[in-house]
């Protein structure tokens, strides 16, 4: 029996450095093989000081334990580790590795001498803005033991010290609602450093600060400030521990250089005969650069990251080099992903090379029509002075495949030169699935891919056209998903942060529908803040799904008054408490049958939708309240709940044979939601009716966004799992598996963005990157893997595969807060094999299919079998 802890974490953090908490809540995942084993108590080790002390924590919990020592100061660090203890005669393990937390920038004078700085010259106000360099040079006379910068920007930044980049963050520092959370960065410099002259540089774009962002017909430009700007404190603590701090002021110069344009719908232009070689060392002449002026501070609070930062991931090579149907020469990637080129190459000056990105190839063609009036072009323009190596810094693109004009016949285009770097936030991979069926593991992973190439800060919609917005609908159906895929719950909690902030922006108390939003000056824009059902839910569903998945209470009372908000004050309502029917919805978005130049005309009423909702939003708000100890407000929104199923069936029920629309979605989303009460013949009608529709549909899928991630789940609970294996096994369009066969390799926004024919919807909302009807990959690890939390947080887990269908071989695998979680299960002649591992300090719940035998195991890997059983169809 062996029992080991991982390092311990620090609240949700990846990683724990510049951090906003002073008193950190502590978490360790458990490795090993101890059979049945659960903690009593825990001694936690805090080195701060150079000074350690052991505290024991009389707790059975290893998730989000309070700090127990002093707190931490404004960029202060300490050393941490654990050591768990097990119940009577059960081992203790041994410590774990130490971590260390560090946490930013505290004090109120700690930016105090620092502002934001732009260069003293005019900018372009409605137009692209060239990115600006900017420097300073400094002495260290000491022996440096400790050096941090914290840095953000008026824009986007890339940072160097001594001519190297400063840290491996790109798109930084992200994408938030500026307007009242401005993420600023942490970074270790020490070894940077040298003894004598230094300098430091900053090179500063646009991004969505200033750049072209949002989603009106003209898009506009500076939502958040029309200037670019730099703002630093670089801090040197020498070995007497003096601390020295160099900070943006009117003592720096600015410039401009290569970098023309860098945008992030249009791509960046780079020249390189204006580079200026050695610009961020001590050896370079700046006498001819500009001097700085001072700007405001920025209006958003300065915090640190809650999530993690978004990065360059992994590097993928060209599959192959294609002549296009008109002679042009693209490379194909094999995998539509999120990111850019890196490029090296040589040739004469003024060599001009072009690089048009896009998802797919229509007759032989790149297709740039779904980008609308995105470029997605590079342009890389040639000194002819050596060979050079060259990425963009302020755009990002979404693409399979790249034309490439102009390319020198001195460098072969290759895999040795041109390389795709794939970027997204830097979350933590915790979910896996595999199964014995092929299309269906692809399928899975083009929605990690997915998921990959949309995680960029914020959720977007999609990576490639002139939109790439956060919006709320698309991310409320796919964060099941997420948590499984992913430990997204530093991501979330920024993100629902802004949420907050912008929804309570006056006394309107409506969510964007997507966030941040372009609404920066006006509190009811028509488009971001309209009250509208699904998305304007994402402040409801959001905290029940985080805290199912990571147990986080203080996080959900963080969310609490925006979900209470939401459903008291933000919903138009008609007279007995449903949704005003004047009200604009999306509701089922992309139904299968909405044409392809209306993506909103569904084939179920919109107010069913809503109201069906506006039921289930209810439901949980009571079970958060309840969760958070507010017991009499728990009552009054079940009670309410009650009120509105009674008044659901007078509109949409009760002058019907079954339901107003007898569609996939109106009848999941009442079964799901338990409109229809289970054990109830009017449930049993439903049932029977869904089922019937879905035949009928010879199992295609029926549904858009609001409807595809409860579908599963309806037929689970009305004992018709075998109905939507046949469903989720289908290939030809509507289905998830299509896609799989016209070679997609990531999940689509409509179910036919690419016709049979390899020809591509002519509607306008076609993109090749979507997640949402990626979310039916959550029944898929719940189902087929069998794995689920079983209570808040996976303390408890959920072990009940359901076979059907082709598939005779599945696994799941997540990474939960307690330690690795596996469920392995196979078919064979003699019956169903069954393989489970639990983590030490937690339980599972397991059920065998067909004999419903179950059992609670404690941790540990254990064995089932069920004899004879063979699988339903």
């Amino acid at each position: 029996m062996s029992l080991s802890l991982a390092p311990v974490t620090f609240e949700h953090h990846r990683p724990a450095f510049g951090i906003a908490e002073t008193k950190p809540r502590i978490s360790y995942r458990f490795e090993g093989t101890a059979v049945d084993w659960e903690q009593s108590e825990v001694d936690i080790e805090i080195t701060q000081n150079g000074i350690p002390k052991v505290y024991n924590v009389k707790t059975p919990d290893s998730v989000l334990i309070s700090w127990p020592g002093p707190e931490l100061k404004s960029k202060e660090s300490a050393t941490v580790r654990a050591r768990a203890h097990g119940l009577d005669g059960q081992p203790s393990s041994d410590w774990s590795q130490p971590s260390t937390v560090e946490t930013g920038l505290l004090a109120t004078d700690d930016w105090q001498g620092a502002f934001p700085i732009a260069a003293d010259r005019t900018t372009e106000t409605n137009g692209t803005k060239r990115p600006v360099l900017f420097r300073k040079e400094f002495s260290v006379n000491s022996t440096t033991t400790k050096a941090r910068l914290y840095i953000t920007a008026l824009g986007l930044y890339v940072a160097e010290i001594n001519g190297k980049r400063v840290g491996d963050h790109v798109l930084a520092p992200g994408w938030q609602s500026y307007s009242y959370r401005h993420v600023y960065d942490t970074y270790d410099i020490t070894d940077l450093l040298q003894k004598g002259d230094n300098t430091i540089g900053a090179t500063i774009g646009e991004g969505w600060y200033a750049g072209r962002i949002g989603f009106n017909k003209q898009i506009p430009r500076n939502l958040w400030g029309a200037t670019l700007g730099l703002l630093c404190v670089l801090s040197i603590t020498d070995d007497s521990g003096k601390e020295t701090t160099i900070k943006s002021d009117l003592s720096w110069s600015a410039s401009t250089a290569a970098i023309v344009s860098s945008e992030i719908y249009d791509g960046e232009v780079y020249d390189s005969a204006a580079e200026l070689k050695g610009w961020s060392t001590s050896n370079f002449n700046d006498s001819d650069w500009l001097a700085v002026k001072q700007l405001p501070m920025p209006v958003g609070s300065l915090v640190p990251s809650d999530g993690a930062p978004i990065k360059s991931v992994e590097q993928l090579k060209p599959v192959s080099i294609l002549k296009s149907k008109s002679g042009k020469t693209v490379i194909d990637f094999g995998q539509n992903l999120v990111g850019w080129l890196k490029v090296t190459v040589s040739g004469p000056a003024g060599t001009n090379i072009t690089f048009q990105h896009a998802e797919v190839l229509n007759d032989g063609e790149i297709d740039t029509v779904p980008l609308r009036s995105a470029k997605q072009r590079d342009t890389l323009i040639l000194s002819g002075n050596a060979t050079q190596t060259w990425e963009p810094s302020f755009t990002y693109h979404g693409f399979r495949y790249v034309q490439v004009d102009g390319w020198p016949s001195a460098t072969p285009l290759d895999g040795t030169s041109v390389v795709a770097q794939v970027v997204h936030s830097d979350m933590e991979r915790t979910g896996y699935f595999e199964s014995s069926h092929e299309l269906l593991n692809r399928f899975h992973e083009n929605v990690v891919w997915s998921l990959r190439g949309n995680f960029l800060g914020v959720p977007t919609d999609c990576p490639q056209r002139d939109e790439r917005l956060g919006w709320t609908g698309d991310a409320h159906a796919f964060m099941p998903t997420a948590n499984y895929l992913y430990d997204a719950s530093g991501f979330w909690r920024g993100w629902l942060k802004d949420a907050w902030s912008e929804q309570k922006r006056g006394d309107y108390m409506v969510p964007p529908v997507y966030i941040p939003s372009d609404d920066v000056n006006d509190d009811r824009r028509e488009r971001a803040r309209m009250p509208v059902s699904v998305w304007g839910d994402v402040v409801v569903g959001h905290p029940y799904q985080l805290y199912q998945n990571f147990a986080d209470k203080q996080m959900l009372e963080e969310q609490y008054d925006a979900a209470q908000a939401w459903i008291d004050k933000g919903i138009p309502r008609n007279d007995v408490g449903l949704w005003d029917r004047s009200t604009f919805q999306f509701a089922d978005w992309l139904d299968p049958k909405a044409p392809a130049d209306d993506a909103g005309a569904a084939t179920t009423n919109k107010h069913l939708v809503s109201d069906a909702y506006l039921i289930e939003m209810t439901r949980l708000l009571s079970s958060l309240s309840e969760v958070l100890g507010k017991d009499d407000l728990a009552t009054q929104y079940a009670d309410q709940r009650e009120e509105l199923i009674r008044e659901f069936h007078k509109a949409w029920t009760e002058a019907y044979p079954v339901i107003a629309n007898v569609t996939q979605t109106a009848l999941a989303l009442g079964i799901a939601f338990d409109i229809w009460a289970p054990s109830t013949a009017a449930r049993t009608s439903a049932a029977d009716t869904l089922r019937e529709v879905i035949k009928n549909n010879t199992y295609l899928v029926g549904t858009g966004f609001a409807g595809t991630q409860q579908l599963g789940n309806a037929l689970t609970s009305i004992n018709a799992t075998s109905d939507f294996y046949k469903m989720l096994q289908q290939t030809e369009v509507p289905s998830w598996l299509y896609a799989i066969t016209m070679n997609g390799t990531t999940t689509w926004e409509r179910w036919d963005s690419m016709l049979p024919d390899g020809s591509i919807n002519t509607g306008s909302m076609t993109s090749f990157n979507h997640y949402s009807f990626g979310s039916v990959a959550d029944w898929i690890h719940k189902k087929i893997g069998g794995i689920a939390p079983g209570s808040p947080g996976w303390k408890t887990i959920v072990v009940a595969p359901e076979p059907g269908g082709d598939i005779t071989s599945a696994s799941a695998h997540i990474l939960s807060p307690y330690g690795a979680v596996n469920s392995s299960w196979t078919v064979r002649a003699d019956g169903f094999h069954l393989s489970v591992t639990v983590p030490p300090n937690s339980k599972a719940e397991v059920t065998l299919p067909g004999s419903g035998e179950t059992a609670t195991i404690g941790s540990g890997t254990k064995t089932f079998f069920v004899e004879g059983y063979t699988i339903p169809q």
